[in-house]
């Protein structure tokens, strides 16, 4: 990737509608070459997809809470098994793997309290391999991005 597949990039990331002809013109190419590029980006599985960006509120789940699993092993079945969950059930919109203390790391969304607790009881303590679940509710959220800083010089502020 060099300079112009970077800018082309993050004109996308701010508006995944934007015309070819706007975008060339904003990098600098003639609109051939650009459009060119764009699916080579696309090709290599750097624009992996094109997705509306939902309010989260204003679509009636209002709650994110954030749930730190420990499981009972990290065998890799435990492992595998646990994934194939997370990626089956919906409220969970984000997962990640960590070092530390607990294994897993989740942001959950969710109507309200007692939907949390119905997910909780019928679906994640459920779960085979899961030692504890540690949950907070986040209170407001105060920062939420979805493009990459691509321009940033990583350390610089």
């Amino acid at each position: 990737m060099d300079v112009i597949d970077r800018k082309i990039l993050a004109l996308l990331q701010q508006d995944a509608h934007i015309t070819v002809e706007k975008l060339s013109q904003a990098v600098g190419l003639s609109p051939s070459p650009c459009a060119r590029r764009v699916r080579n980006l696309e090709a290599a599985g750097v624009i992996r997809a094109y997705v509306a960006i939902v309010d989260q509120v204003k679509a009636g789940l209002p709650i994110s809470v954030f749930a730190s699993v420990k499981l009972e092993r990290q065998r890799e079945e435990d492992l595998e098994r646990f994934s194939e969950a997370v990626n089956r059930w919906p409220e969970i919109v984000e997962c990640y793997l960590m070092t530390g203390q607990r294994d897993y790391l989740l942001r959950i969304v969710v109507r309200d309290l007692a939907d949390y607790e119905r997910f909780l009881m019928t679906r994640l303590t459920k779960l085979t391999g899961v030692a504890s679940i540690e949950s907070s509710f986040a209170l407001g959220q105060v920062k939420q991005a979805q493009a990459l800083p691509l321009g940033q010089t990583p350390g610089a502020s």
